[in-house]
């Protein structure tokens, strides 16, 4: 079983040393998602929920482009600056998986990269 690379311009493309996601067999692996505009590259503007749904639609673009979905999404570990955030990012997130939602650790931390509220990342099932 060999690893594949995954990349789609739906999603920002990678800024350092890493790929948007790895597929092993029928599992993929995607990189910490963060709020940046796929067609500029930049932060999006607006708080927590803005930073939230950018962040899912790459997400589901990383994920759509390995052969998955966020129906398929078994795992997400998730990223706050400030865990004061957490009820309006858990709004925006619930959105994303309304129905049996995946297993989820979510951790704050001091920084993120660009400045981002929020990053997501998740391991899911390819068809």
């Amino acid at each position: 079983m060999s690893k594949q690379i995954i990349a789609t311009d739906r999603a920002p493309a990678a800024i350092g040393p890493y790929s948007q996601a790895v597929r092993l067999g029928n599992l993929v692996f995607t990189a910490g998602q963060i709020p940046l505009d796929p067609a500029t590259g930049k932060l999006v503007e607006g708080g927590i929920e803005e930073q939230t749904r950018r962040v899912m639609e790459n997400l589901k673009a990383v994920l759509e482009a390995a052969g998955s979905s966020l129906d398929r999404v078994v795992k997400t570990t998730c990223f706050l600056a400030n865990l004061d955030d957490f009820a309006a990012f858990n709004s925006v997130y619930a959105t994303y998986f309304a129905e049996n939602p995946p297993a989820r650790s979510t951790i704050q931390v001091a920084k993120l990269p660009a400045g981002a509220l929020v990053e997501v990342e998740c391991i899911a099932e390819c068809a």
